[in-house]
């Protein structure tokens, strides 16, 4: 049997007295495009965490191929698409300063960018189109284009494992349309993508599996099943077996909405 990307067994974290993930269990193969959903709280952004190393779970283990998170993110396996809350887009940097970023494992002491850093740079900014864009500051540009700034990041990388915290979330149509089949390119050259989103329409075009988070795995399998009104009232617990996904979605949106995030 061939090693899983991502291997999560059993992962409990607390903050505080508050349960984030309890005894959360998820094995994701290469090549592979996930979809990670489950309301606010349910434990998306600390899942992202602890296989990022960023957190230490309080109990169980996550392999990424096989070696810890802590040394698959120095050896720069690991890319990483924020929320854009996360972001500080008043920083004085430009577009080409953050997809550089992705080369810093590549440089040595210095950081001075090398012809190939450069080169690689160049690449993952015409990928992402977003090569005129290149000297602009990061915040001046719209939603869509940071998004596709951060993934030119992970692209520059060589990064064979993509997370996206929320990539549709503020986006228009184009940018939307390009990391879409971004993704689906990554994944065909072997990278593997856990995605968390709340775009319940886009999964069974951009996956091909999704997860039901609520703490713990609730289910995993292909987007189709996941989606069946019955399986998401367990993460949700809104009545929505007599609802469209549409509805379902316009239903989910207003209850997250209220919800304090925990993860």
């Amino acid at each position: 049997m061939s090693t899983p990307a991502i291997l999560v067994e059993n992962v409990t974290v607390h903050y505080g007295e508050v349960l984030a993930l309890d005894a959360a269990s998820l094995s994701l193969d290469t090549a592979r495009i996930c979809g990670l959903i489950g309301m606010n709280g349910s434990g998306k952004s600390t899942l992202f965490k602890v296989i990022m190393g960023m957190i230490k779970p309080d109990a169980g283990r996550v392999l990424i191929h096989g070696q810890s998170p802590a040394k698959a993110r120095k050896e720069g396996g690991i890319g990483y698409v924020p929320q854009s809350e996360d972001v500080d887009w008043q920083f004085p940097l430009s577009v080409r300063d953050v997809v550089m970023m992705g080369r810093y494992g590549h440089q040595g002491f210095t950081r001075r960018p090398s012809k190939a850093d450069r080169a690689a740079v160049d690449l993952a900014l015409d990928r992402v189109e977003l090569s005129e864009f290149a000297n602009r500051q990061i915040g001046q540009l719209s939603g869509g284009q940071k998004k596709r700034a951060f993934v030119a990041r992970g692209i520059a990388q060589g990064a064979t494992m993509m997370l996206l915290d929320e990539p549709f979330a503020g986006v228009d149509k184009r940018s939307e349309a390009t990391i879409t089949r971004l993704l689906r390119e990554l994944a065909s050259d072997g990278c593997t993508i856990l995605i968390s989103t709340h775009d319940l329409h886009a999964l069974p075009q951009l996956c091909d599996e999704a997860v039901l988070l609520m703490r713990k795995v609730l289910m995993h399998g292909p987007p189709e099943v996941v989606l069946q009104p019955e399986h998401l009232a367990m993460a949700f617990g809104l009545d929505v077996l007599n609802r469209d996904l549409p509805e379902q979605e316009t239903a989910n949106q207003r209850r997250l909405s209220k919800q304090q995030d925990w993860s």
